[in-house]
């Protein structure tokens, strides 16, 4: 007898639809699965032999074949587990075919016959909702997936509880999201003393979606500063906070409710390439990506491999990023606002007043050479951020809190987003040319400072952009000379 059941593989971002093919005809007793399964969806077998069984129901003393079709697509992970077992069930009878029709099936078994929960449930759920498809998850994974609005969502806590759903014995309640966790405790700008231009050039950079690179000694205060970061960001729209979870969620992070918040991400610095870019035979999110309309974070700038930096050249210019291999080319999100941070030389203490630093010139340049130019001029901000003596410590004054500077954030923002529907650091080409305003002023100072720093095509309409943003924190509707001349003032490093 042939039973089908609907699962979805995660390809990248996207559900495909799996049709689950269970047949099962007299002869010797053996298991075949076909359809390109990887090694987590072979060892299904197993799982779902030992759940039917301890669950007591029949496991089929036949011949049985079971398909995953399309066949030329790879299938991975353990979400098969519970079509398989159903499939086979409604085969021998014991679940009404037509009881399958309806649903969309996925979830990983214990051999006790439990469900476990699944990566990528709210894009399951997205998946189901294009097909018109109801979902029958485990129970965690359909809080999860019940995130996804206009889909039936029913979660079960084992292989029985499943079957008597579908056999119309004991009602399952649709699931529903659960409610997110509340944010992380805000990190106040006020506990970092001094570093008055470091603070501006953060305000500009969450205004703006500008790129920001701090170099400094060690213990300056620049992993103190990128941290508060996220929270002067405004918070996510329904639409890109469902993007952002949806990323999450194909990582097989957990997810509770909509990440609303900005995330930030901080790899350490021997994160791998495909750590960072993405990768995987089927390629899964890397760091870029789940960093998506939020912040990463990369400390000890140099001391990534060259290629991992490289890397970065494309979803900065692109807010995307590409991951070829052999069995598939995806494309993933990859808007995000890059803070690096680095020391001036091998030892940290080149320029210090108080500490000789012991590199010598050559060490200093190699150290300096492993940040290639290019991708130094992707960075619209950069700033010395000197390291405070104690008494310098002891003097500063406490500074302006998180919640005064995320308010001229905000209402910056708004002014971009009135004026052009898109932050600053996102503008280029025409729609820079005209959204920039300048004054007569203005134009003459950055033509002269471009000729004079000769500067590139791209590190001029960086440089304009940095200038509207300045222009738009101080509420003018042009820029003006004053609003260039702080915008060369974090090009001087470069």
């Amino acid at each position: 007898m042939l039973a089908q059941a609907r699962s979805y593989a995660l390809f990248g971002l996207d559900a495909v639809p799996v049709t689950v093919e269970v047949d099962v005809s007299p002869g010797l007793p053996t298991y075949a699965l076909v359809g390109l399964p990887d090694k987590a969806v072979e060892e299904s077998r197993e799982r779902v032999r030992a759940a039917l069984k301890n669950a007591g129901f029949p496991y089929p003393q036949a011949r049985v074949v079971v398909n995953l079709a399309p066949a030329e697509l790879r299938k991975e992970g353990s979400q098969f587990d519970l079509p398989i077992a159903l499939g086979l069930l409604a085969a021998q009878g014991v679940v009404p075919l037509e009881a399958l029709l309806p649903f969309a099936l996925a979830g990983e078994l214990g051999l006790d016959g439990s469900l476990r929960p699944i990566p990528g449930a709210v894009n399951l759920a997205l998946g189901a909702l294009a097909e018109g498809k109801r979902l029958l998850l485990p129970e965690e994974s359909a809080k999860e997936a019940a995130l996804v609005e206009g889909v039936e969502v029913y979660g079960a806590g084992s292989l029985k509880e499943a079957v008597a759903f579908l056999r119309g014995e004991a009602p399952l309640g649709r699931a529903e999201p659960e409610e997110a966790l509340e944010g992380l405790e805000v990190l106040d700008l006020r506990d970092v003393k001094g570093q008055a231009k470091a603070k501006r050039a953060l305000e500009i950079a969450a205004a703006g979606l500008h790129h920001l690179l701090l170099v400094g000694s060690p213990g300056s205060g620049k992993t103190m500063l990128a941290r508060r970061l996220p929270f002067l960001l405004p918070p996510l729209s329904q639409e890109a906070a469902l993007e952002v979870t949806r990323i999450h969620s194909a990582a097989g992070r957990p997810v509770r409710g909509l990440l609303k918040t900005p995330p930030f991400r901080a790899p350490h610095h021997t994160v791998s390439y495909a750590g960072l870019i993405g990768g995987g035979a089927i390629p899964k999110p890397g760091e870029v990506s789940l960093a998506h309309r939020g912040v990463l974070f990369l400390d000890e700038f140099p001391e990534f491999s060259r290629e991992a930096l490289e890397a970065l050249r494309q979803p900065l210019e692109d807010g995307v990023v590409t991951v070829a291999r052999a069995r598939a080319s995806l494309t993933f999100p990859a808007r995000f606002l890059l803070v690096a941070a680095m020391n001036p030389c091998p030892c940290g203490w080149h320029g210090d007043p108080e500490r000789p630093c012991a590199c010598t010139p050559q060490a200093q340049r190699r150290y300096a050479g492993r940040i290639s130019g290019p991708l130094l001029d992707r960075f619209d901000l950069v700033v010395e951020v000197p390291r405070l003596t104690p008494e310098e410590l002891a003097r500063a004054p406490e500074g302006e809190g998180t919640e005064a500077v995320r308010e001229r954030v905000l209402r910056a923002r708004e002014r971009m987003l009135a004026r052009q529907a898109r932050p600053n650091g996102e503008l280029s080409g025409r729609a820079l040319r005209e959204h920039a305003r300048l004054t007569p002023g203005a134009q003459a100072l950055l033509q002269a400072a471009a000729k004079r720093m000769l500067l590139s095509a791209r590190s001029y309409d960086r440089l304009l952009r940095v200038a509207r943003t300045v222009a738009d924190l101080e509420g003018a509707e042009r820029v003006e000379e004053a609003h260039v001349a702080e915008a060369l003032a974090y090009r001087k490093a470069l």
